[in-house]
C-alpha cells in the first residue's frame, strides 16, 4: 500500500519514511501543504500521515481540503502541540486520529494499521484469494496454511493484488500503488517482482493464482489458482 507523509522536518520524514517501508508500505514524502495537496490529486494513496505545523497551508487546512476534494482515506495527523483544543481541531478537519509528538513509532504503526482496516468492506483483517490469504496486520502470508515469507515489496504487491483480486492491473497501476513517486530504476521491475512472487506463492504449490494478460498486465485469480 502506498502511504504519504507530510512532514517539513527533514530528519523526522526520513525516519518516518524509513520506518513505514520497513512496515512494507511505499512512502511519499512532502514538506509543505502545497506538495502534499498536489500529490494527493495525483496519485492514489492509502493513507495519509500528517504532521499539523507544516508551511502553509498548515496540516489541518490539508486535511480539511482533502476531504473537500472527496479524498477519504484515513488521515492520521501528527504535531508537538499536545493541547485538547488542538486535537478538537484536527479531528474536526477530518483527521481520523491524532498522535502527539514524541511519539512511539510502534503506537504510530498500530495506529496506522487499525485505521487501514476500520472499513471492512473496503479492508477486510485478512484478504484471501481461494486458500491463498493475506493477513495485513501481522505481516503473514499463508497458502493452505503454509507460511510464507516474502520481502516488503513482494508483500506490498500481494497486497494489491489481493485487495484488487480478478481485475487486470496495468504495469503503471502496479508501479503507483506499490513504488513511490521518486523511483527511477528499470521498466521491467513489475515484471520481475510478479515473477519473484509467483516463485514463492504459486510454483512450489503447483499453483498459477497470477495470471499474464497479454498486453494489458496481471491478474490475479479470485479463486487463489
Amino acid at each position: 500500500m502506498r502511504l504519504l507523509v507530510v512532514e517539513d522536518d527533514v530528519k523526522m520524514a526520513a525516519l518516518l519514511k524509513r520506518g513505514l517501508e520497513r512496515e512494507c508500505y511505499a512512502v511519499d514524502v512532502s514538506s509543505t501543504g502545497t506538495e502534499a495537496l498536489w500529490a494527493a490529486q495525483e496519485f492514489p494513496y492509502g493513507g495519509v500521515v500528517l504532521d499539523a505545523m507544516i508551511p502553509a497551508p498548515d496540516g489541518f487546512e490539508v486535511c480539511r481540503q482533502l476531504r473537500e476534494m472527496g479524498k477519504w482515506m484515513p488521515v492520521i495527523m501528527l504535531t508537538a502541540r499536545g493541547a485538547v483544543g488542538d486535537r478538537v481541531r484536527g479531528l474536526d478537519a477530518g483527521a481520523d486520529d491524532y498522535l502527539p509528538k514524541p511519539f512511539s513509532f510502534a503506537e504510530l504503526f498500530a495506529r496506522l494499521r487499525a485505521l487501514l482496516r476500520r472499513d471492512p468492506g473496503e479492508r477486510p483483517t485478512v484478504l484471501a484469494a481461494g486458500p491463498l490469504r493475506l493477513d495485513p496486520a501481522s505481516r503473514e502470508v499463508r497458502r493452505g496454511g503454509v507460511p510464507i515469507t516474502l520481502s516488503a515489496r513482494e508483500f506490498s504487491l500481494l497486497e494489491l493484488l489481493l485487495r484488487r483480486k480478478g481485475e487486470v492491473l496495468s504495469r503503471t497501476a502496479v508501479l503507483e500503488h506499490v513504488w513511490d513517486f521518486a523511483y527511477d530504476g528499470t521498466s521491467n521491475v513489475v515484471d520481475v517482482y510478479i515473477r519473484y512472487l509467483r516463485d514463492k506463492i504459486d510454483r512450489p504449490f503447483g499453483r498459477s493464482a497470477i495470471e499474464t494478460v497479454r498486453g494489458a498486465g496481471y491478474r490475479l485469480r479470485a479463486d487463489g489458482g
